[in-house]
């Protein structure tokens, strides 16, 4: 079993060659827009699982996540055969590539947000010509002892 400092550096390694080799070695138009974003590597340095995301085109056009996962799927084998050569390690890890839901949800995250300024803001226009409810003093003044018994 090897220790944390090394599986961290190996997983760096491997999302620095699998980035490289998607940009300059797999021809695969459907890779065009595929961004590595992480990468783990298991205790024992068996297994790797690369973290990606698709980016779109423009701002209008979904990303093909679907063909996205299937050129990675097919160009497997040749990226672990690259991660194999430029780690030297005896054993080259199993690649997984899973896609990161962390843009997903940071959108999603920024839309609830935006969502919470425009209630927060429908309250305040609510609020700016509201008055209060009985006296405009609403503490009670301390009483006076009234001395005529």
């Amino acid at each position: 079993m090897a220790d944390a400092p090394r599986a961290r550096k190996l997983a760096k390694r491997i999302s620095q060659i699998v980035a490289s080799a998607l940009e300059h070695e797999v021809k695969d138009p459907r890779l065009a827009r595929v961004t590595i974003t992480d990468a783990k590597v298991t205790a024992d340095l068996h297994e790797a699982t690369v973290y990606y995301t698709v980016l779109g085109d423009s701002l209008d056009a979904e990303p093909d996540h679907a063909g996205a996962a299937a050129a990675l799927e097919r160009a497997t084998g040749v990226l672990r055969t690259l991660v194999g050569q430029g780690t030297g390690v005896r054993f080259t890890p199993t690649l997984t590539f899973v896609a990161d839901t962390v843009p997903d949800d940071a959108r999603r995250i920024d839309d609830l947000l935006a969502r919470a300024r425009a209630a927060d803001a429908e309250v305040a226009a609510l609020a700016s010509g509201a008055v209060h409810a009985g006296e405009p003093d609403p503490y009670r003044a301390p009483r006076e002892d009234d001395d005529e018994d």
